[in-house]
């Protein structure tokens, strides 16, 4: 799977290679620091769980998507506007002050 963190014009990109055993203090802590980089706080936002749950709806959709990644954007999380987008691909927008949007794009591997 692959993470794209995006802040107006500059993106990160980060390789899950593990999805079932995620580094997530390491992504929390790279995605902080970008947000940082671009004059953005993002900790009052829950980045520590939603990047599990965007997981879970993505793998999970090997079992039979869209229906896993699009009740993930059905439930919904506290702070993101959550969107499917075909392909299993799910992306989450939050507003981070100053007119400034962070996106997270999650992409599958199948």
């Amino acid at each position: 799977m692959l993470l794209d963190v995006v802040i107006g014009k500059d993106s990160l990109s980060m390789q899950i290679d593990d999805p079932f055993h995620i580094d997530l203090n390491s992504f929390v802590e790279r995605i902080e620091d970008f947000a940082s980089s671009n004059g953005v706080n993002v900790q009052a936002l829950d980045v520590r769980n939603i990047i599990p749950g965007m997981i879970k709806g993505i793998a999970g959709c090997e079992h039979g998507c869209p229906a896993n990644a699009k009740g993930f954007v059905s439930a919904g999380f506290d702070g993101f506007d959550l969107e499917y987008i075909e392909g299993g691909i799910l992306s989450a927008a939050a507003q981070v002050g100053g007119g400034k949007v962070l996106y997270l794009k999650m992409f599958p591997d199948f």
